[in-house]
């Protein structure tokens, strides 16, 4: 599910059950990041999917990259893996006004 970048963050605050999770790559998150995220990257293909295929199904994951394409994609993968709550954030974190970490 796409959500605002308002409604992403307001929900996931909500929910006892998130996990922010970051599908971008080493260099993009060592720009800048939401604090806390589960970092995956999307370009390792397969290596993505094995990942994923670790997480916890019941969870609630709030999905981000750099404009909001790649973390579509994921939450779709997501969803075919069997992952019922996965929201996109629209706009990714070029958009972003919330909290950031940057090494």
């Amino acid at each position: 599910m796409n959500l605002s970048q308002e409604q992403w963050w307001e929900n996931f605050q909500q929910d006892e059950n998130a996990i922010i999770l970051d599908v971008r790559t080493e260099e993009e998150v060592e720009e800048k990041a939401i604090p806390n995220s589960l970092h995956i990257d999307i370009y390792k293909g397969q290596g993505f999917l094995d990942e994923i295929n670790k997480l916890d199904k019941e969870k609630s994951y709030y999905v981000y990259c750099k404009a909001g394409g790649r973390s579509n994609q994921a939450c779709m993968l997501m969803s075919q893996l069997g992952f019922e709550n996965t929201f996109n954030l629209l706009g990714g974190i070029t958009e972003w006004t919330g909290p950031v970490v940057s090494e």
